[in-house]
Parts: structure tokens; sequence; C-alpha cells
């Protein structure tokens, strides 16, 4: 057994092997029922967005929603983006949005006009974007993959690096291609193939790995083993793993999106897999309802993840449908809407609700129809907010009127940090009792709303003693809301550690509680991983 960051044990084998016996079950997360007898919380923030830290509790969990913008911050303008009025797009199809903390800026890599290439933008807030062509003029072009006659990409990821050994390869991109004999150029125009017509002979498929020190000028280092379109990657930092999230098809049924897994000590020189390497990872399930206007059977288009805190945070990107053939007459996208899991070994994921975060309008010339997308990275911290950005298609084309892969933009959801989920009390007054918990720190702190009551925090002993000092009464009450404020009590600032592991019980009248952690630092610093990062930061750690 190898245990984990938190202490989680996995098996010596690992990643797992699963073989799928249905398709609609929902798939086991086996640490939430063997919890580690103390849990390690020295990394991150620790949330509640799901029960592996609550030992008793007569609180609710309520999961929020973000705020999501009226208008796209990032559309087609460009002679590129406009794609001769046939499939406009400027957004990431995937490829990737971070926070370079060595710059101070924000970057974007995204599809200019669509299956083109890969473009290049810049912010300063994460908000407003400069093209490459308006921050560098000498380049004439925003590309920073040149396109190749006869290769048209698809989906593309973006990973910035920060603990690089190499500069070189800083940043890390993967592209898939789809090879025709023949300079293609618009995509109306390319060769039906096997995905339209039974028998037909398909493009070659490529799927292309990349270095660079910038994140714009790029350096080819090799093809991968066997993928799909809409194959991304990721890394996990808690286990030191790439991640490559593979688009496939189960095995009980070819037409069914899955997504398969694979991971390695090293981005490049671990491309070489082969299908047999390939491990069963997730799916969608009995829970992911179908859209009732449509009633189309529910599949998994895209898994991106990416480290949030103390833990890895998934966005399930769920297909509605209708399928390619549908959507080619109606001229209008595809239905994807996004989802939130978790996952504290990086491998299960943990689904304690299955309600849409960001979903597709469905509103006929609206900017966010359809065909969502979780961009690489997830998402940025930016002060006490998180920023969600997902690509969206109107379906709007200036030459056909109407096209399934026209209109491609960005959209913005916001989302108070670490508000995933909050326990709350509902204005009856109520507790939370921790499991066993073990740190190296000594200073308390919460992310919580209290401001038309109050939350006061008990420290326990293992057996759930108060430690004497450490009381309800005694605490100073936190009737604030802070993302960050530091709990203390009358006679002690810090907790005793001389009683080794110990549990918290929190008291909520009329309060949210969304987080809380010990750490080292007065001014609250997590030392937790800030997912894409953003301003303060430090390469993506909080402290």
């Amino acid at each position: 057994m190898k245990q984990l960051y938190n202490n989680i044990k996995v098996p010596d084998i690992w990643p797992p092997v699963y073989r799928e016996t249905t398709l609609d079950k929902p798939l086991p997360v086996p640490y939430m029922e063997q919890k580690p007898a103390a849990i390690n919380i020295d990394i991150g923030r620790q949330l509640f967005c799901d029960d592996f830290l609550i030992a008793q509790t007569d609180l609710k969990r309520v999961f929020k929603q973000p705020v999501l913008g009226d208008q796209p911050i990032f559309e087609p303008e460009t002679t590129l983006e406009l794609n001769d009025g046939y499939c406009t797009c400027a957004c990431p199809f995937n490829d990737g949005i971070f926070y370079d903390d060595q710059e101070k800026r924000f970057k974007m890599w995204y599809h200019g006009g669509w299956f083109d290439s890969v473009s290049y933008a810049e912010s300063e807030d994460g908000i407003h974007w400069k093209r490459l062509s308006e921050i560098d003029p000498a380049r004439k072009s925003d590309r920073v993959i040149p396109y190749r006659p006869g290769w048209m990409r698809d989906g593309a990821a973006v990973w910035l690096d920060y603990r690089a050994s190499d500069p070189r390869e800083r940043y890390k991109m993967l592209v898939f291609y789809r090879v025709f004999d023949s300079d293609i150029r618009y995509y109306h125009r390319k060769p039906k193939h096997s995905h339209d017509i039974p028998g037909s002979i398909p493009p070659r498929e490529e799927t292309v790995l990349y270095r660079s020190a910038n994140g714009i000028d790029w350096e080819e280092v090799g093809t991968t083993g066997p993928s799909g379109d809409n194959t991304t990657f990721f890394q996990n930092p808690f286990t030191g793993k790439w991640v490559y999230s593979l688009r496939t098809f189960s095995e009980l049924d070819s037409r069914v999106r899955v997504r398969g897994y694979y991971e390695t000590d090293n981005f490049f020189e671990g491309r070489h897999w082969t299908k047999e390497d390939i491990r069963f990872w997730t799916r969608t399930d009995i829970y992911d309802l179908p859209d009732p206007q449509m009633g189309y059977y529910t599949q998994l288009y895209n898994l991106d993840a990416t480290p949030y805190e103390s833990l890895m945070l998934g966005v399930y990107s769920v297909f509605m449908g209708p399928p390619n053939n549908v959507c080619g007459i109606t001229g209008k996208p595809k239905i994807n809407d996004l989802k939130l899991a978790f996952s504290r070994d990086g491998f299960h994921w943990d689904r304690p609700v299955h309600e849409n975060f960001i979903v597709s309008s469905r509103q006929d010339g609206s900017w966010d129809y359809g065909y969502l997308h979780a961009v690489n990275g997830v998402c940025t911290v930016v002060k006490d907010e998180i920023y969600f950005y997902y690509s969206c298609f109107s379906g709007k084309s200036p030459v056909f009127g109407s096209h399934k892969y026209s209109g491609g933009s960005l959209g913005l959801a916001r989302l108070r940090r670490d508000g995933f989920a909050a326990m709350e009390d509902a204005g009856e007054g109520g507790s939370l009792t921790t499991e066993v918990l073990d740190c190296a720190g000594d200073c308390l702190f919460i992310n919580g709303d209290s401001r038309k009551g109050r939350i006061c925090v008990e420290v326990l002993d293992q057996e759930g003693c108060v430690i004497p000092g450490f009381s309800r009464e005694e605490c100073i009450p936190f009737a604030e809301d802070s993302t960050c404020a530091r709990i203390v009590w009358r006679d002690f600032s810090r907790i005793k550690k001389d009683h080794g592991a110990l549990r918290l019980k929190f008291y909520l009248e009329n309060a949210s509680l969304y987080s809380f952690w010990i750490t080292d630092r007065e001014n609250g610093q997590s030392h937790g991983h800030m997912a894409a990062g953003g301003p303060g930061f430090q390469m993506g750690i909080d402290g």
C-alpha cells in the first residue's frame, strides 16, 4: 500500500484496473469508505464538498452556483477568427488559460478560426484581452502554431509547468490533428469520412506534443500513442504525475463516450503509450439525466482537472445531444453542460451533486447557445473569487446563417473562493465535528459568512474531549463575511500541539462555512494549489 499526501492509502497496483460492467451505475470512491485513521491537512484549505472530513454533523451541505456573465469576454473579430464568414471561432477548444507569475499576466491559447490552428492572447486582469499581434506588431499573425496544409486541428491542451527542470519545457502543449492528403482549409470542404459514412476511410489522426519557454515560441517534440479528439492532460502535483485524459468509448457500447486514463512521471518521455496502457477511468451515470426536450442518453464528452487547494477539481463536460448528423441538418451546436467532481486520490471522482455548474442556454440566437467546453487549467484565483472560463457556440454563421461549429466565444463565470459548497444551519443552529486531523501548523482559519449570526470552534482531542482553553465558550465568535478569517480563543491565538492529532468542532448559528485550514502562516497562507494560478501566488501555490 502507498500513502498519499492526505494519508489516504492506495493499492500497489496503481492506477487501478476496472472492467466496465454497467453503463450507468455510479462508480466507486474507495477512500470515502475507508478513511485514514488521521487525515493530514498540511496542504491547502479543507473543503466541505464531500463527507471526507466530517465525522458527525446536523448541518446541511448546500452547493453554490457561479455568477455567469451576460456577454462573452472574447469573441471573433480578426480575419483569422472570422474564417471568411464560414465557422467563426475565437475561444479555447480546451487549449488553456493560466496566470504566469513571472510575467504577471494571464495567458490564453485559443482556437482562432475553426480547425485552423492555435492562437494566443494575454490579459492583465483576466477579463480584457490583447491578441499576440497587438502585443507585438512585428508578429503578423496571432497564431503560435503555424497553419499546416492538410492538418486540421481539433482539440488542444496547454499547461504551465511552474517547476519544469528544463526552462524549454515550462509550457507544454498537446494538439490533436486530422491529416488529409491535400489542403482543406475550411471545415465544410473536408471529405466525408467514417463519422458520416459507414465504410469510408477516415483521415490519419496525429496527436502532437510541443514545448515552449514562453508560451509563444513552440518546438515540436513528437507524437503520442493512440488518443482521440478532445483528449487533454493535466499535472497532479499531489502525486507528481502527468495525466492524459483520453477520449475513449465504452467496451459495452462503442457509441458511448467515456474517459480513459494514462499517467506518467515524464510528460514527454512517457508519450509512447499503447492501447493496453489506457485504463478505463470514468463516465456519466444514471443521475446524469437526459435533457427532457431531447431525450438522448448522456455521455462524458470530456474531463478536465486541476489542483485546487487540497484536492483535484474535475469538470465533467456532459454531452446531452443531438448527434452530429442531426446538428448538421439543423445548423445548431451540440449541447454540452458542465458539472463538477472532486478527487482526493487523483483517480476516483466523488460526485456529490449532479446538477449543472455551467449550463448551455439553449436559446436560439444567444452567444452561449451550446457546445460548452471547460478550458485547460479549469480556473484561476483572483483575490476572493475563482474565475471559471468556458467556451461556447452560438451557431451563427455569416455565410451559412447557422452552423453547428460557428460562433465560438469565451465566457466567464465567477464563484466565491472555496465556494463550491457550504455547510449551513438554516437559522436553526447546528454543529460539525471533523474526523481526526494531523497537521504541522497551529493557526486556524476559516472561510465563512456569519454576518447574521456567528461561528465558534472547539478544539478536541482524538477521543472528542475539549482541550482546556479551546472550548466553545472561550472562542471569540466570528460574525463576519470573510474568505480568510483567523479563529482565536480568549487566552490562545494558536492551537496547542502537545496533544498530537486533534478534531475540530464547528458551531454555526445562522451561518455558512465553506472551508477551514490550519497553517503555520499568521496571514493565512494555506500552502494549497491555486489551479491555473492567479495574482499574488508564487508558482501556483498560496504561500
